[in-house]
């Protein structure tokens, strides 16, 4: 079969989207159903006997290889009818709204990238591989990057540009349970009121 692609690829220009590639074994597509959808997305008209002739695969196991990706919601077969003749035709519109939510997938896990510049950026200088490790371990710890931002922002706010002081802010809080900014100023609201008691409590009201 891979002979057949080969010669395939050799006489004509078949058209394979990157993501596919990156992301077909996350699908549970094999490499046979791989084979078999690069030669679906580039005709999607659904001729058994050609397509077998051209893969070198029997009828049998092609069709075994198409019911598999229709079970998988991969793809599907519709029918057409012109002029009497009923024809069938492949429709990929399932693969494409799984490549696309993928797409999306990686552009919010780029996020955790962004917070490295966003480190640079504030303490004005390179990271050091150290440092990129222990930014990383904080995701890992199940830190997220509202959570980071906001506590680097505090350590900027009282001077301090080192990772040992947000890595004590971070595990404070989460002792706090503190995770988003709307946490953090219902904590400094709780702190003010008790600080508001205590005033009161400590007030010499004998001497005023």
């Amino acid at each position: 079969m891979t002979g057949k692609v080969i010669e395939l690829l050799k006489n004509g220009t078949f058209i394979v989207p990157k993501l596919l590639l990156i992301n077909y074994k996350k699908f549970k597509i094999s490499d046979n159903e791989l084979i078999v959808l690069i030669y679906l997305l580039n005709n999607n008209e659904f001729d058994p006997d050609r397509i077998s002739h051209d893969l070198g695969l029997d009828i049998k196991e092609l069709l075994t290889v198409i019911n598999s990706l229709t079970k998988k919601d991969i793809l599907c077969l519709n029918s057409v009818t012109n002029n009497n003749v009923c024809e069938e035709y492949v429709c990929l519109d399932s693969l494409y709204n799984k490549l696309a939510l993928s797409m999306m997938e990686n552009k919010s896990e780029k996020k955790e990238v962004n917070i490295f510049d966003q480190f640079e950026k504030e303490f004005a200088r390179t990271l050091s591989p150290m440092e990129y490790e222990i930014i990383g371990a904080w995701f890992e710890d199940g830190f997220n990057e509202e959570t980071i931002n906001l506590a680097l922002k505090e350590a900027v706010y009282n001077g301090v540009n080192n990772l040992r002081y947000i890595d004590k802010i971070l595990y404070e809080w989460k002792k706090k349970g503190i995770k988003t900014k709307a946490d953090m100023d219902n904590n400094l609201d709780i702190n003010k009121k008790k600080s508001s008691k205590e005033e009161v409590f400590d007030y010499d009201w004998l001497n005023e």
